[in-house]
């Protein structure tokens, strides 16, 4: 076995890691700066760190969902797949991964309908079915943060050591020092605004994008290359690898075909793991609440398709390359191929980056992989954070705290959670687990809360047993099919190589998903609930008085209305109309003047203001049946009709096929780039100009640019009036 030598010294990985990620740190304090000075966004409410006033919209929403699911596994693991199993790899990585994203936009309505002021998806389990249910559900949010975050590390340091030779254990800490700092400066609509500078470029000034490198990989591989240089002699290389190196269950060990046993079944063990680390991070949750009602549909939907391009286009370059320059005296490891260690580390990148490039290849991956984890990880920091302030903190500690607690506790937690994604990742790495097995892992453990969690705010009948039962079933199931399925398979021996294989994840991710579903549906039925959706639209319900005033200390009051235990009368028609006929007549007993009503979401942008009908019952049951029916044909299209028939007919690609394969992934990742770069500046362009004028006033017209000023001076000259 060749080991993979540095082509970069250890300077480059320190830089890379201590330097972007401080360049980010800074960047965010003048963010954070001007939003506070020109902007109606505070900061210094748990609101705006939390939710981002729940005011952004769809392309900066797309543009975090991207960011967000594009971890280092996303390059790394789509590469590999493409290096294993040929063209079917990056289809199925994309495929698998792709419709999670897609039918979460069903959900992101369903919680503006049924839930519209709460922080977390975990409230909407406390209000719905207790503490207890609260607990067992936040242990698996827990553990699918912690999996995702250290994975995150584990992967990006791998490489980072790999391209540079920089420590390990150094990558693993460090990466997280810059992402914590600049997500404290800055709450949720810092991981948006610095997910866009990743996604794409604002200016010239900024360093190279993660779809600018990926551009770049792209067109030098297909057209600049002289190792390849064109989709014909890619074609033509791929072909010499299938004899030399067949690809077991591929159709006579092709490269070129979508019949691939093993890629198949990776594609369902995507589906299945996904489906957990989308439904269950609070982090795409967090994005549903933070974008304005009636465009979260759009912002998932744009969001699903923008990502699909980023492994399909990327691995079917980068991953590709890889198989066919094996041969080639540039490869790293020539004249021997990548051993399995080295597959399952992610190595299948960075040595075809090597084999392309040299150390230009080198650093460019090194920057896109950086920021794939970096956004990423800022993702997986303020989702859990908000678990620990609002589930944890608030909920179980000091349900009174104020808003300057909740702030701090926010700052503390993200601090606390950085510190436990370096030390497991850190555990990771001592004891022998890599990117490739982690990546099969996840879905066994946390599979089986899947599907309670989705219908706990779809289905008004599931009841707090059967979503209990099917969570912890549903795990157990797959762990023991897991390892049942691993000693079976390889005469009673367990191991990290054994359990690592195909046939006993996919066991394990199948058993847990399942199972879940079964268990939660089947308990339901016996005995349904009839759940009163009025009380979890109650979290949170913000008041304020009739004339638009705040309270008295300058904040607006918060009601915690339908959250309790279950003796309260939580979800039954009754307790409910008690609930229901006190509320109604302590409003009518209210003078006219001191009437509370529910307070209007805050204008998306400086000076816009929502529509009345933005969040109208109708508005909401409209885009429901827009997000059922595009997500589920989305789904069908790209999981059922596109493969299937090449699978079952066996299709090996002719050369022109393959030439408009490559056509059609380069197309898509020009459109991703769009959707990322371009759609978020011009839905922002008023808060642009917003800004733009506050500091222009602020240079020529002596500081009197700032939006809270200039709201204090008009009061006051009305009130003169």
């Amino acid at each position: 076995m060749s080991e993979v030598t540095a082509i970069l010294p250890q300077g480059a990985g320190y830089g890379v890691v201590l330097g972007i990620g401080f360049f980010f740190a800074g960047f965010m304090a003048i963010l954070a700066y001007v939003q506070n000075r020109y902007t109606q966004y505070s900061l210094k409410t748990s609101e705006e760190f939390n939710t981002a006033s729940r005011s952004v919209k769809p392309g900066l929403i797309a543009s975090g969902i991207v960011s967000a699911w594009t971890w280092a596994a996303t390059l790394l693991q789509s590469c590999t797949v493409a290096y294993e199993y040929g063209v079917s790899g990056p289809f199925w990585y994309a495929s698998g991964a792709t419709v999670q994203i897609l039918l979460f936009a069903i959900l992101s309505v369903k919680v503006k309908q049924n839930a519209p002021r709460c922080h977390t998806y975990l409230e909407i389990i406390y209000t719905r079915y207790g503490s207890a249910a609260h607990w067992v559900f936040m242990v698996f949010a827990f553990i699918t943060n912690i999996l995702v975050g250290s994975q995150m590390l584990l992967g990006g340091s791998a490489v980072v050591t790999a391209l540079t030779g920089m420590n390990v254990y150094a990558a693993v800490w460090l990466i997280p020092v810059g992402v914590t700092v600049y997500v404290v400066l800055g709450g949720l609509r810092a991981t948006f605004l610095c997910d866009y500078t990743h996604t794409g470029k604002i200016d010239s000034f900024f360093v190279s994008s993660r779809d600018t490198i990926m551009l770049y990989f792209i067109f030098t591989v297909y057209s600049e290359s002289p190792q390849i240089g064109s989709p014909s002699e890619m074609y033509r290389l791929l072909q010499t690898a299938a004899v030399k190196r067949p690809v077991a269950g591929n159709t006579h060990g092709s490269y070129m075909t979508l019949k691939s046993n093993f890629a198949l079944i990776f594609g369902i063990i995507q589906l299945c793991s996904g489906s957990g680390t989308v439904f269950l991070d609070q982090g795409y949750w967090q994005r549903a609440i933070a974008s304005r009602p009636h465009t979260a549909v759009r912002a998932y939907l744009l969001g699903g398709l923008a990502w699909y391009a980023i492994p399909f286009a990327f691995a079917t370059t980068l991953g590709l390359s890889a198989v066919a320059l094996a041969d080639h005296p540039s490869f790293p490891t020539y004249p021997n191929p990548l051993s399995a260690s080295q597959i399952s580390a992610g190595l299948a990148a960075p040595t075809a980056a090597v084999a392309l490039l040299g150390k230009k290849g080198a650093a460019a991956l090194l920057i896109i992989l950086f920021m794939a984890v970096t956004s990423a990880s800022s993702a997986e920091l303020i989702a859990t954070s908000s678990i620990l302030t609002f589930d944890v903190f608030k909920t179980h500690i000091r349900p009174d705290a104020s808003p300057e607690t909740m702030i701090r506790v926010s700052h503390y937690m993200i601090v606390l959670f950085a510190f436990v994604m370096a030390t497991v990742a850190s555990i990771w790495q001592a004891i022998g687990i890599d990117l490739g097995w982690l990546f099969l892992f996840m879905g066994i453990v946390i599979g089986g809360a899947v599907v309670p969690v989705a219908l706990t705010i779809c289905w008004k009948k599931q009841t707090r047993v059967a979503a209990i039962t099917g969570a912890v079933v549903g795990c157990a199931s797959g762990i023991t099919a897991w390892l049942v399925t691993a000693a079976k398979t390889n005469d009673g021996v367990l191991s990290l190589a054994t359990t690592g294989q195909e046939y006993a994840t996919l066991a394990g991710n199948l058993a847990s998903i399942c199972v879940g579903a079964i268990c939660t549906v089947v308990i339901t039925l016996i005995k349904p609930d009839d759940f009163d959706w009025e009380i979890t639209r109650r979290i949170n319900n913000e008041t304020r008085v009739e004339d638009g005033s705040p309270a008295a200390d300058g904040s607006y009051a918060s009601s915690t209305t339908g959250v309790g235990d279950e003796k309260s009368g939580r979800g039954s028609k009754e307790g409910n109309e008690k609930e229901q006929a006190r509320v109604d007549v302590e409003d009518v007993e209210q003078p006219p003047k001191k009437r509370q009503e529910r307070i209007t979401d805050p204008a998306p942008l400086p000076g816009v203001k929502f529509a009345d009908e933005e969040d109208s019952p109708d508005r909401l049951k409209g885009a429901l049946r827009f997000a059922i029916i595009s997500s589920w044909l989305l789904v069908a299209f790209m999981d059922v009709i596109v493969p299937l028939p090449m699978f079952f007919t066996e299709y090996i690609f002719s050369i022109k096929f393959f030439t408009g394969w490559v056509v059609v992934s380069i197309i898509w990742a020009f459109c991703s780039a769009f959707i990322c770069v371009f759609l978020p500046l011009w839905e922002s362009r008023g808060a642009l100009v917003e800004v733009g004028g506050g500091l222009v006033r602020d240079v020529f017209l002596g500081g009197k640019g700032s939006k809270e000023k200039r709201l204090r001076d008009s009061a006051n000259a009305r009130a003169r009036e």
